[in-house]
C-alpha cells in the first residue's frame, strides 16, 4: 500500500478541520480576525492538497470523505475531549473499510 495518498488525505483533513475549527473560533468565540485568516489560508491549502493525489477527482473526494470521518472523530476527542463511543468507532472502522477499497482495489 502506497504511504503517500494516505499522507495527502491527513493533511487535506487537517487543513479542513483546523482551518473550520480556526473560522468556528473567530465567529462562535469572538477570537481574533487573525483566526479567520489562518483559518482561510488553510481552508485554501485544503482545496490544493488533493490535486496531488494520483487518482481522478470523484475518487479522491469520496475517498476523502471517510478519511474526514476518521479524522472528525479524533479532533472532537483531543480538542472538544468527547470521548468516541462504540458506535463513533464502527462508524470510523467502516468509512476507513470504504477509503482502502475505493484507493487500493485492484481494476483492470
Amino acid at each position: 500500500m502506497q504511504q503517500r495518498p494516505l499522507f495527502y488525505f491527513v493533511l487535506a483533513g487537517l487543513c479542513e478541520i483546523g482551518g473550520g475549527y480556526l473560522i468556528w473560533l473567530w465567529l462562535r468565540e469572538s477570537k481574533s480576525l487573525w483566526f479567520a485568516v489562518a483559518g482561510s489560508v488553510l481552508l485554501v491549502l485544503y482545496g490544493v492538497i488533493p490535486t496531488l493525489q494520483p487518482v481522478n477527482f470523484g475518487r479522491v473526494y469520496a475517498a476523502y470523505g471517510g478519511i474526514f470521518i476518521v479524522l472528525s472523530i479524533l479532533w472532537g476527542w483531543q480538542v472538544d475531549k468527547i470521548a468516541p463511543d462504540r458506535f463513533d468507532w464502527l462508524g470510523v472502522a467502516i468509512a476507513f473499510v470504504g477509503v482502502l477499497v475505493m484507493m487500493y482495489a485492484p481494476r483492470s
